[in-house]
């Protein structure tokens, strides 16, 4: 059972980059993936609410960093999706410089969730995600999307093979299997987020976060 209540979670605001964000205080844990890792639903699914986080049939719709508030002090932090075919190079770039500016240099960042389908995790894109936030000191955890797809017994192999593979990042990553639509791991990705929240006490009321 989880110790917060991620279903009253609610939306802040959205900024292009980390200048436009509220102050840099209490606790975020960001979401990233690539554009079709099923991010956005696996934030509805964790929250219980069907358009907290907007899903599109158009991958890369989010350019922006959205902010949810979860509890005072406590926030959810969805990233722009990653690894889109169809916007221009100059465009990509910027949300990368955009994503790797905000693992580097936001204080309040206690954890990363990386979303990557579970048929095909650990993308260039997907690795040097979680390489930004280890050697920013950040804890990750890889969540396998979209498990419901695989057989169980298939996707056993692949959770195996891809915690195997995290050891290589030398940090501390973890590696579980998610599925928004079955409804698998909510509990698991429950529980790390009670874990990351509980590291370090939220602001203050004299901290205040600017609105």
């Amino acid at each position: 059972m989880s110790g917060w209540n991620y279903h009253v979670t609610h939306f802040v605001t959205s900024a292009p980059d980390i200048r436009h964000l509220p102050a840099d205080t209490g606790i975020e844990v960001a979401f990233a993936g690539r554009s079709n890792a099923g991010k956005s639903s696996a934030l509805n699914t964790l929250t219980n609410q069907k358009g907290l986080a907007r899903t599109s049939k158009t991958p890369g719709r989010t350019q922006l960093i959205n902010l949810f508030q979860v509890a005072e002090g406590y926030r959810l932090v969805d990233l722009p999706g990653y690894g889109y075919a169809e916007v221009p190079e100059e465009m990509k770039l910027k949300w990368q410089r955009s994503l790797a500016e905000y693992l580097q240099k936001r204080q309040c960042l206690k954890g990363l969730v990386v979303l990557m389908d579970i048929r095909h995790p650990l993308k260039d894109l997907d690795r040097q995600m979680v390489m930004w936030a280890v050697q920013s000191g950040i804890e990750v955890l890889i969540l396998l999307t979209k498990a419901d797809k695989l057989a169980s017994g298939a996707r056993k192999a692949q959770l195996n093979a891809v915690r195997e593979e995290a050891k290589s990042f030398l940090g501390t990553v973890d590696v579980e299997v998610f599925s928004s639509l079955k409804k698998i791991g909510v509990d698991k990705l429950s529980q790390k987020l009670d874990s990351w929240y509980r590291d370090i006490p939220p602001a203050t009321e004299e901290d205040g976060i600017d609105e």
